[in-house]
C-alpha cells in the first residue's frame, strides 16, 4: 500500500495544476484564469512501489458556472523516458525529494492500474489517507480479462482522454470534463466515481469508459 506523506509540496499541486489547465484543449477558459477547488479523486497503488498514482477532481469556478475536471497524475522520482510532452511539472516534496508529475494518460504505469481496477483486480484506495480502501469508487467489467493495453496513440478532444490500442481494437476513455449520470451502456467495463459539487451535494458519474473489439 502506498503511503500518504502529510508534508510540504512546492510547488502545490493546485498550483502546478492552476498553469496546466489552461494548455489542455478540453479546459473551458475563463477569464483571468482557474480558481480551483479541490472536489473530490482517488489513488491506486503502483506494485512496484515506486510510482504515485493519483486521480484528482478539481472544480474551476472562474468561468459563469463551475466545471469540474478528472486529472490523472503519476508522480515519478526521475524523469519519464518520452513523456516529455505530459510534463505538468515538477516539484519538492518535504520527504520525498524532487518529484515530476505526469498526465497520466500517459503513463504505462497509471493505465495499467486503471485497467485492474476496472477488471477487480485492484482496489481503489482513499485520496488522503494511508491503508484505506475508497468504497465511493464503483467499476464494472463485461468483458474477458486481463486486458493489457499497450496505447498506440492518446488523443484529447474537447471532453475527454482516448488512448488507442490498434492491436487489441481497444480504446480506454477518461472524462475530463465530468458530468452526472447513470453508467454508459454498451462499454466493455467502467469505472465510476463522486465529486463534490459548489452547494455540498454530491454528484456521481463515468471518470473512465473501456471498450473493446465486438462491443459498440
Amino acid at each position: 500500500m502506498a503511503v500518504i506523506h502529510h508534508t510540504t509540496i512546492v510547488p502545490s499541486k493546485d498550483e502546478l495544476l492552476t498553469a496546466w489547465l489552461p494548455t489542455r484543449p478540453w479546459y473551458r477558459p475563463a477569464a483571468g484564469g482557474p480558481r480551483l477547488e479541490r472536489a473530490g479523486g482517488f489513488r491506486l497503488d503502483d506494485p512496484a512501489g515506486e510510482v504515485g498514482i493519483e486521480f484528482m477532481v478539481v472544480t474551476d469556478t472562474a468561468g459563469d458556472g463551475p466545471v469540474s475536471y478528472l486529472v490523472p497524475l503519476t508522480y515519478r522520482g526521475a524523469p519519464l523516458e518520452g513523456a516529455e510532452d505530459a510534463l505538468v511539472g515538477t516539484m519538492e516534496h518535504g520527504v520525498l525529494g524532487r518529484r515530476w508529475a505526469y498526465d497520466g494518460c500517459h503513463d504505462p504505469v497509471l493505465v495499467a492500474e486503471l485497467l485492474a481496477l476496472i477488471e477487480g483486480r485492484a482496489r481503489a484506495q482513499d485520496q488522503n489517507a494511508s491503508d484505506l480502501p475508497d468504497d465511493g469508487i464503483g467499476r464494472s467489467f463485461t468483458g474477458e480479462g486481463p486486458v493489457a493495453m499497450a496505447p498506440t496513440a492518446v488523443t484529447d478532444g474537447r471532453d475527454a482522454t482516448e488512448l488507442h490500442d490498434a492491436a487489441q481494437g481497444a480504446t480506454l476513455r477518461l472524462n475530463r470534463v465530468l458530468r452526472s449520470g447513470a453508467p454508459v451502456q454498451g462499454a466493455a467495463g467502467e469505472v465510476t466515481g463522486w465529486w463534490r459539487q459548489l452547494d455540498g451535494t454530491r454528484a456521481r458519474g463515468a471518470f473512465a469508459v473501456l471498450r473493446t473489439a465486438g462491443r459498440d
